[in-house]
């Protein structure tokens, strides 16, 4: 197979030393299995998307930072006829968080949000009473990396107002009770190729952070599913991405339940090299796509 991965300019922001090159070690797995791997980065104009087989979106780690150059991306893939995986349609409504408000709708459990609209201000006292909590997380709807998080005690949320309404005056954003259970017990990550459940980590953040992000200092522990929240799991990749290549359900246990935090379809790190036999997974199942 004649493949495109799709990455971005600069990787480097990224990078930490405990974790290896997700995309290298998937490109000589995929290469050592007779395809033909190509690394492109999504806003080089200069490439033939229509020579490739099919295009893989792994790394494009700034598509946040140029959403309307994303979208625009992938208008152009779907009117040259391009097979992009995951499926434009699944990406292109993935890539803004109030996807998360429609899967509540259909019956998701997920972390209570509530929605700041682009141009409103910012009211952190209704905020705090509203979702019953002392600690907020705010961030954009369109992100990643952490990007623009804020964590907010009652005591900060005045002083942080003044950094976060010119940001609200430029793009949406959400604010979510801060979860203690992140810190105490971790984050579960559930990874699931061509649909069907692979493997699962627990990320935890460093000592007095909250974002458990490898190159934030996060640490990842390759984990047995718990059967519990792997069932939910299940039912919300059945529901939601049953035809992705690849798909990451990021939750919390809270009361014995998952709450999902993201269901990240579109350039999610993997962790395959946590998990034997995941590289071979993701190749029977890009062959299956």
């Amino acid at each position: 197979m004649n493949i495109a991965l799709v990455t971005c300019q600069s990787l480097a922001q990224y990078a930490a030393p405990t974790v290896e090159d997700e995309d290298a070690l998937l490109t000589r797995y995929l290469r050592g299995q007779g395809h033909h791997v190509t690394a492109e980065i999504w806003t080089d104009a200069a490439v033939d998307w229509r020579a490739y087989e099919v295009v893989v979106l792994k790394s494009p780690w700034d598509y946040f930072d140029r959403i309307e150059e994303f979208y625009a991306w992938l208008d152009r893939l779907e009117t040259l006829g391009v097979r992009l995986l995951n499926p434009v349609a699944r990406v292109r409504w993935n890539a803004d968080k109030k996807y998360l408000a429609e899967m509540e709708q259909a019956g998701a459990r997920i972390v209570p949000t509530r929605w700041l609209t682009r141009g409103a201000r910012v009211e952190p006292e209704e905020l705090f009473a509203d979702l019953g909590t002392d600690h907020l997380i705010v961030k954009p709807a369109v992100s990643g990396g952490a990007k623009n998080t804020f964590a907010l005690t009652r005591t900060e949320a005045r002083a942080a107002v003044e950094r976060l309404e010119p940001l609200l005056y430029e793009e949406d954003f959400l604010a979510q009770p801060f979860l203690p259970q992140i810190q105490t017990e971790g984050e579960w990550s559930f990874i699931y190729l061509g649909g069907r459940f692979s493997h699962c980590v627990l990320k935890t953040p460093k000592s007095g952070d909250f974002r458990v992000q490898h190159y934030l200092g996060g640490h990842i522990e390759p984990r047995v599913a718990p059967p519990h929240l792997l069932a939910t799991a299940d039912q919300l990749i059945a529901r939601f991405a049953s035809d992705c290549l690849y798909a990451r359900v990021d939750g919390v246990e809270v009361n014995g339940e998952l709450l999902l935090m993201e269901l990240e379809l579109i350039e999610p790190f993997l962790y395959l090299a946590s998990a034997e036999g995941a590289f071979a997974r993701y190749e029977e199942a890009l062959r299956c796509m």
